[in-house]
């Protein structure tokens, strides 16, 4: 079905049934490196990538109370602010809509915020559709997220918190994804600090990502909602962080988060250290990273 033909139908139905909301596509785009299209439903805006099967939200924003996250992944992610609660130095691989750079650059007016994003298409749909801005303290980087990594071990720069979101729902890329990188990836970290990735809950990837975060962290914290097909990866360079107390730190974060429509407390319930994935599964390597096969399984 074309695209042309898609909006076609919307329109009817529109004329049709004048009391049902359609998403109305505002902006599209084809950039270097993937379709880009924004669409908006009432006062909901959203990013949408294509780039294997089929256009997926990427980001989403209301514009009747913007500091309120949409999408469950995305408050699963704050999660990581239960073991770092007070970042100064924090790093994100990809930007998408802004979402979560722009509520902790809100949270912590006073941490360095770096923000790496491949696409410069995908930071300018930001900028005009979903109010992200660089700041003093938040800045982006268009650059591939394995590039900035190794420049940035040879700066030595260290960070609090790293939060790899280069997942469009359908497609991490794999260079991001083998224990090679996740190792540099480590090595930015100080002592203490957390790591936590959107990534895959299904599929057979499942498994050998899995193996090959635990190959590199030792153990993580693996966070599913029954409300997201994401699943959230919570680790540290010491290994699985510790779970004692976290109740209490929840509760005094769940107030700070309000706005943002996040509950941390409600997700300690759906912490978990077992592994429930295959634990022989191959380990993804720069040399063996056949993500693309593996995710469609």
């Amino acid at each position: 079905m074309s695209r042309v033909f898609k909006q076609s139908v919307v329109l009817l139905l529109s004329i049709l049934l004048p009391g049902v909301s359609y998403a109305r596509i505002i902006h599209t785009e084809r950039s270097l490196y993937s379709t880009i299209l924004i669409d908006q439903r009432g006062s909901i805006v959203c990013m949408q990538f294509s780039v294997r099967r089929e256009q997926r939200n990427q980001s989403c924003r209301d514009a009747n109370d913007p500091q309120r996250m949409v999408f469950t992944y995305s408050k699963m992610m704050m999660a990581a602010l239960l073991f770092q609660p007070n970042p100064q130095r924090i790093l994100v691989i990809g930007l998408g809509g802004g979402t979560v750079p722009t509520a902790l650059a809100q949270l912590f007016p006073d941490a360095k915020i770096s923000v790496v994003e491949i696409d410069p298409a995908v930071v300018k749909a930001a900028e005009d559709y979903f109010d992200f801005r660089e700041t003093e303290n938040t800045r982006v980087i268009v650059s591939d997220g394995r590039v900035y990594t190794k420049r940035a071990l040879a700066r030595k720069e260290r960070y609090d918190l790293i939060m790899l979101d280069a997942f469009n729902g359908d497609y991490i890329p794999e260079h991001l994804m083998t224990r090679e990188y996740l190792e540099e990836t480590k090595q930015l970290l100080n002592p203490g600090a957390v790591l936590v990735a959107n990534t895959f809950s299904i599929s057979e990837l499942y498994h050998h990502e899995s193996t090959t975060y635990t190959a590199v962290f030792g153990g993580f914290i693996n966070l599913k909602s029954a409300s997201s097909s994401n699943r959230v990866i919570i680790t540290t360079p010491e290994g699985t962080p510790r779970v004692d107390n976290l109740s209490e730190r929840a509760a005094s974060l769940d107030a700070l988060l309000r706005p943002y429509d996040v509950k941390l407390s409600g997700y300690i319930d759906e912490f978990y250290k077992k592994p429930d994935w295959n634990t022989v599964a191959r380990i993804l390597t720069d040399q063996f990273s056949p993500a693309n096969l593996l995710q469609s399984k």
